[in-house]
């Protein structure tokens, strides 16, 4: 690893860190993390790229596989979990790799993200395709295990995209598209689990919510893929149908009931005073999205 990298430098102002008051301390931190959205827009012409990169790939049928090592690759693993209830994707359509498997999610696995290997090996596990995007997640830039990761999936077609809290990273000469967030020096010297964390976060939260907007899993900006697995996730449902359609609790109830707790029909059969055969015909139609059914008309 490079000793010049700017996210293992000491933070100048806080290098007494060990001897400010609690209230100093939490100042202090809340005022750098105040600079990862600025340092986060300088890079969005990259985060658009990489993001209709994303889209295509859903639209050709592919997917959108993260993977990084440590605390990039748990965020990884996190972003692709969440997409499962809130936009009712599959497992496989987004999907997360850590270096070391599932253990690593809790604990350091030794050596594992020095491999290039085992980054390679890793994505040739999923049959990557043309069709699908390859995000390598490192705070350093230059993980080896993102870095074996990139190159296969480059050899195999797949778009590729590199996410850094460097500049000039050496993971994004293996990236069709380098996104390079530069967070600076940490509070904490070297733990970048704080603003390069919270930078890398956001970018994901960008890119995922961003694709499943383009591909009709949003309605205005209401989540009408919703996966309603649970009490929580239900209530929330039958409030989205209300919201989307201007109707009351019990009709939204009785709509969400006759369209088999799917959302989007609940919401085209309310709109549209139409069967529930009939709204999935026009969803289809539409390609999942609900405004577009309702210009049919």
């Amino acid at each position: 690893m490079k000793k010049n990298l700017a996210t293992e430098r000491r933070n100048q102002k806080t290098m007494n860190l060990d001897t400010m008051s609690l209230h100093e301390l939490l100042t202090m931190m809340n005022h750098e993390d105040q600079t990862v959205p600025h340092a986060i827009e300088q890079a969005l012409p990259a985060i658009e790229q990489a993001t209709q990169h994303v889209v295509s790939s859903f639209k050709a049928g592919g997917r959108l596989i993260y993977m990084g090592a440590g605390t990039s690759g748990r965020l990884g693993v996190l972003d692709a979990s969440e997409c499962l209830p809130t936009f009712s994707v599959s497992p496989e359509m987004v999907k997360g790799l850590i270096a070391g498997g599932e253990k690593a999610l809790t604990m350091a696995i030794e050596g594992a993200e020095d491999s290039k290997e085992l980054g390679g090996e890793d994505l040739k596990e999923q049959l990557i395709s043309s069709k699908d995007t390859v995000i390598g997640i490192a705070a350093s830039g230059c993980t080896p295990y993102v870095i074996g990761g990139l190159t296969y999936a480059k050899s195999q077609g797949a778009k590729t995209v590199s996410l850094a809290c460097n500049t000039e990273a050496a993971i994004s000469r293996y990236a069709d598209t380098a996104i390079e967030i530069e967070t600076g020096p940490e509070v904490l010297t070297g733990s970048t689990r704080l603003k390069a964390g919270t930078a890398q976060k956001m970018v994901l939260n960008m890119i995922s919510t961003a694709s499943m907007v383009q591909i009709g899993k949003v309605y205005g900006n209401l989540m009408v893929d919703v996966q309603p697995s649970n009490s929580k996730l239900i209530d929330r449902a039958k409030r989205i149908i209300e919201e989307a359609t201007g109707t009351d609790r019990n009709t939204a109830e009785e709509k969400f009931i006759q369209a088999n707790h799917n959302v989007k029909a609940a919401i085209v059969m309310t709109l549209l005073h139409c069967t529930y055969d009939e709204a999935i015909v026009r969803l289809n139609a539409a390609h999942g999205f609900v405004r577009k059914t309702l210009k049919e008309e």
